[in-house]
C-alpha cells in the first residue's frame, strides 16, 4: 500500500516539527504531500478576537517554516488555519483531502474525566474513515519516540478490524525491522471453561499465532508471537517487554455512550499508552 498524503494536526503543545520529522521514513512507502492543521478551538473561557487574531498569525507564521523546510526535501504541503470544534474539522478535512493517514496527538484530561472516557480524541477516533496515528513523540517519562513504525506491536482479538490492521502493517514493511504480534486472552473469555477447556483454548491461540507469523515471514517480515492473559495492560506489558515503538491495533466506531463510559481497547489505549498508536478502522 501507498501512504501518499498525510494529515498533521498540531496544537503547537506536543506534536511539533520535530514530531512530523519523525514520520518521514513514510517517504519510503509514497509519502509525498503533507497538509498541516492547527484548529483554535474555544475551551474555557472565550476568543476575543485579537486574540483569535493573534492565534492565526502565530499558526501562520510556524506553518510558513514548516512548510519551507518540507519543500525543501520535495514534499507537496498544504495547510489549514480554522476556528470552531477541533472534531468536526478535522472529519471535514479528512474527508476533502482523502488523505491516507492522520496524525493528532493525545488530548489532556482533567483528573474528573479520568474517570470516563470522553476526550475530543475518543470522539474523533469513533469517528473518523481513516488511519489514525496518535503521536505521542516525547513521553511524559522523557522516552522520545523518533522512529514509530521500526517495532511495532500487533495486537490482535482475531477481528476483521483486526485484519485491517495487519494488512495496513504490512504495507509498512518496507520502514520496519521486526514486529511483535501478540493476543490477550481476557479471564471474561476463559470463564467457565475449565482445565481442559484451558488447555483447548491456549493450543488454538498459538496454532493460530505461529500461523500468522508464518505468512508474515513469507511477506518478508520477521515477526515474533506471544500470548498474554489479562486485560489492556498486558499490551501495555508486552510492549514494554519487548521494546516496542508503536502499538497497533484495528478499531471500530461505538456508540456515544459506549464511547463516553467504556471506549474500546484501541481507544484506551490511546489514551493510556506512552507509546504511539496507530489504529485502523
Amino acid at each position: 500500500m501507498e501512504i501518499k498524503k498525510l494529515l498533521f494536526v498540531t496544537d503547537f503543545d506536543e506534536l511539533w516539527f520535530d514530531a512530523l520529522r519523525s514520520l518521514m521514513g513514510l517517504k519510503k512507502l509514497g509519502l509525498d504531500h503533507v497538509v498541516l492543521m492547527h484548529v483554535i478551538e474555544r475551551k474555557i473561557g472565550y476568543y476575543t478576537g485579537e486574540e483569535k487574531k493573534r492565534l492565526r498569525e502565530m499558526a501562520e507564521v510556524r506553518f510558513v517554516d514548516w512548510a519551507q523546510s518540507l519543500y525543501e526535501e520535495g514534499m507537496e504541503c498544504g495547510s489549514y488555519i480554522v476556528e470552531g470544534d477541533s472534531v468536526s474539522k478535522i472529519l471535514a478535512t479528512v474527508e476533502e483531502e482523502e488523505v491516507d493517514l492522520v496524525v493528532i496527538n493525545r488530548q489532556k484530561r482533567t483528573k474528573m474525566e479520568k474517570f470516563y472516557v470522553d476526550s475530543k480524541t475518543i470522539e474523533f477516533l469513533r469517528k473518523t474513515p481513516a488511519p489514525v496515528l496518535v503521536h505521542k513523540y516525547k513521553a511524559e517519562s522523557g522516552r522520545l519516540n523518533d522512529k514509530p513504525f521500526e517495532r511495532p506491536l500487533f495486537a490482535t482479538d482475531w477481528s476483521p478490524a483486526a485484519e485491517r490492521a495487519l494488512e495496513f502493517l504490512v504495507g509498512l514493511k518496507s520502514i520496519m525491522k521486526k514486529l511483535q504480534v501478540i493476543h490477550v486472552v481476557t479471564e471474561k473469555a476463559m470463564a467457565g471453561l475449565g482445565r481442559r477447556g484451558l488447555k483447548k483454548m491456549e493450543r488454538e491461540n498459538r496454532r493460530r499465532l505461529g500461523e500468522l507469523c508464518n505468512s508474515l515471514e513469507g511477506e518478508g517480515i520477521e515477526a515474533e508471537s506471544h500470548l498474554y492473559i489479562g486485560d489492556l495492560t498486558q499490551i501495555e506489558n508486552a510492549a514494554r517487554e519487548r521494546e516496542t515503538t508503536l502499538i497497533a491495533t484495528g478499531t471500530t466506531g461505538k456508540s456515544a455512550w459506549q464511547a463516553r463510559w467504556l471506549g474500546s481497547v484501541s481507544q484506551r489505549l490511546a489514551e493510556v499508552s506512552e507509546l504511539p498508536n496507530l489504529l485502523v478502522p
